[in-house]
């Protein structure tokens, strides 16, 4: 699977990576299978034991002499000639068998003093390149390329779109599976099904948490059976063919009208959530998007019940930078695309999450995801 951008567009994040190397004084990235090679050439390697690796030197400094190139085992070849990465001036070198990959790449990066790894390089390989390129200082490379990452593209931002009306498509049918009776699993079962028929390539999760289970934020699904007159927190996402993430979450009351316990937090949540998209606008710092939900949501007294960040970047990955959090100070920009999504959990009683994507505008904020917001009822 490749991701369907432009060559031109590639060519240019190579550029700006290697410029950005430079800036940080790396003389030259080293990307192995995951989301940044994804980003960089387009290319979705296989992550194997085999080394597969861009090496992408800085625009300056000891490596500038160097060609990117992206060594690949010998039976990667062919994959990697179909994906393009030949159109952006990559060279191709693959190794064998018997050779040592490692050697290779040193050999091809002579007189370096830095490197940058990229963030979900196995350890392994990490270690290897310890060996092969000793005293040569380490670095991650998420410190260079979430700064190009982060500040997504308006190319980028149609993708993101096209994400979240799909797993709005998705979350529209929800009434359908969710009623009392059925296991969490069953309705989950429902939902994967779902994401993939409306334009999803892979299924990333899928929460399916009823009555106490919609306390704990990462519960997935179990064979608990939903009974009437609980509500149920649907949190669900997944990768289209380009690449993109999605991430919603609604919350259900299966079975008629929750509580009135239960209504009032909701309630609390929504306006907190809605609040927290309304402040979204270039300048402002993330950590007050976070401070605009909890301030709502501790002044209605239920601080202590908000126990995570307000909301996580999203991109290649469902989960990237920019976080929306307290402490980070980071001013939000143009492009920038993130979740926004307070919660509401009683421990061994019930819980409720609200989230949307949005992106970052010239004069404010877009919503990705337009489902609405308002606790969703259904009948038994």
């Amino acid at each position: 699977m490749t991701t369907s951008v432009p060559s031109a567009d590639l060519r240019l994040r190579l550029d700006r990576a290697r410029a950005a190397a430079a800036a940080a004084g790396v003389d030259a990235l080293l990307v192995s299978p995951g989301p940044d090679l994804r980003y960089l050439t387009g290319y979705d390697a296989k992550p194997l034991e085999r080394l597969t690796c861009l090496l992408l030197p800085a625009q300056a400094g000891r490596a500038a002499q160097a060609a990117p190139v992206l060594v690949v085992p010998g039976l990667e070849r062919a994959a990697a000639q179909a994906s393009g990465v030949e159109e952006l001036g990559l060279e191709i070198v693959p190794w064998q068998e018997t050779e040592d990959p490692y050697a290779l790449v040193a050999k091809l990066l002579p007189g370096v003093g830095s490197v940058a790894l990229d963030n979900h390089m196995w350890a392994e390989k990490v270690l290897a390149f310890r060996a092969s390129l000793p005293g040569v200082e380490q670095k991650l490379a998420g410190e260079v390329l979430r700064e190009l990452r982060m500040r997504k593209t308006p190319a980028e931002v149609a993708e993101l779109r096209a994400a979240g009306a799909a797993i709005d498509r998705v979350h529209a049918r929800v009434g359908d599976w969710l009623r009392p009776g059925r296991t969490e699993a069953e309705v989950g079962r429902d939902i994967y099904d779902a994401i993939i028929a409306e334009g999803h390539v892979q299924v990333d999760f899928v929460i399916v948490g009823s009555g106490p289970n919609g306390a704990s934020p990462h519960h997935e699904v179990s064979d608990r059976v939903i009974q009437a007159g609980e509500p149920v927190v649907v949190d669900i996402g997944g990768t289209t063919a380009a690449g993109y993430c999605s991430d919603e979450t609604r919350t259900y009351a299966v079975g008629g009208e929750p509580s009135a316990e239960f209504r009032r937090y909701y309630d609390v949540l929504q306006r907190a959530q809605e609040a927290a998209c309304a402040h979204v606008r270039p300048g402002v710092t993330a950590e007050s998007v976070d401070a605009v939900a909890r301030t709502i949501i501790t002044e209605a007294g239920y601080g202590e019940e908000f126990i995570h960040r307000t909301g996580h970047g999203i991109g290649m990955e469902s989960h990237e930078e920019p976080y929306i959090v307290a402490g980070n100070t980071l001013p939000l920009e143009l492009g920038m695309a993130f979740s926004i999504e307070p919660g509401i959990y009683f421990e061994g009683r019930h819980g409720a999450r609200i989230e949307d994507i949005v992106v970052v505008t010239e004069t404010g904020v877009e919503a990705v995801n337009l489902r609405p917001r308002d606790l969703v009822v259904l009948d038994g």
